[in-house]
């Protein structure tokens, strides 16, 4: 599923992450486990109201890498 990142239609970071799923638009949200919880909480409650599937990856760094970027991300989601 992580491989989809890479290809299909998405939006990473926390703002677009959060944007994508107060408008509905998010179908996976990727969260990386090493992210500050701080900046996480938030959009994991989102999907728990949205009941919107939540898939953990290693690390910041993967994350970014799964996503085809240079830098790290938090989150990620793939879209509708």
């Amino acid at each position: 599923m992580v491989s989809r990142l890479a290809t299909d239609n998405k939006v990473v970071g926390t703002r677009q992450v959060k944007r994508a799923l107060a408008g509905g638009k998010a179908e996976v949200v990727y969260i990386a486990e090493d992210a500050d919880r701080k900046i996480t909480q938030e959009i994991i409650q989102l999907c728990n109201e949205k009941q919107v599937e939540i898939v953990y990856v290693e690390s910041m760094k993967k994350l970014g890498e799964f996503c085809k970027i240079e830098v790290s991300a938090a989150s990620a989601a793939l879209l509708k």
